[in-house]
């Protein structure tokens, strides 16, 4: 298990930016990978995207493909979800997780063993 801890979110209008972070305690961050989610109040948790353990592979689901971007910094035991061009769509309650699975890149959530509390996006029209 790893302690996960998000920050970064926030009130933004249409097509503005956001920067996410999650700083991760606990097992060796760089074991992990590491994954971002959101949940809408309209909407099941859904996946973003994820970072394979060094950083070398990313994947993001369709919607939010080219305007996010996963990114860690193993050194620092940190996270980030970049997220631009926003729409009033990707407003929701952003999580990251840590898996210690022995893949490079897990899309679904009952692969993830730890989960922060999330926080707030919110992207106005």
């Amino acid at each position: 298990q790893v302690h996960l801890v998000e920050s970064g979110g926030g009130f933004v209008q249409a097509g503005g930016s956001l920067r996410l972070s999650c700083a991760a305690s606990g097992r060796t961050f760089s074991d992990a990978v590491m994954g971002w989610f959101r949940q809408s109040q309209t909407k099941e948790r859904e996946y973003v995207a994820c970072i394979s353990r060094g950083g070398s592979s990313t994947d993001y689901s369709d919607s939010v493909k080219r305007r996010f971007t996963i990114s860690r910094d193993n050194a620092a035991n940190m996270v980030y979800l970049e997220m631009n061009n926003l729409k009033p769509e990707d407003t929701a309650v952003y999580y990251c997780a840590a898996t210690f699975r022995g893949g490079v890149i897990y899309t679904l959530e009952e692969l993830y063993e730890s989960w922060g509390q999330g926080t707030q996006v919110t992207v106005s029209s």
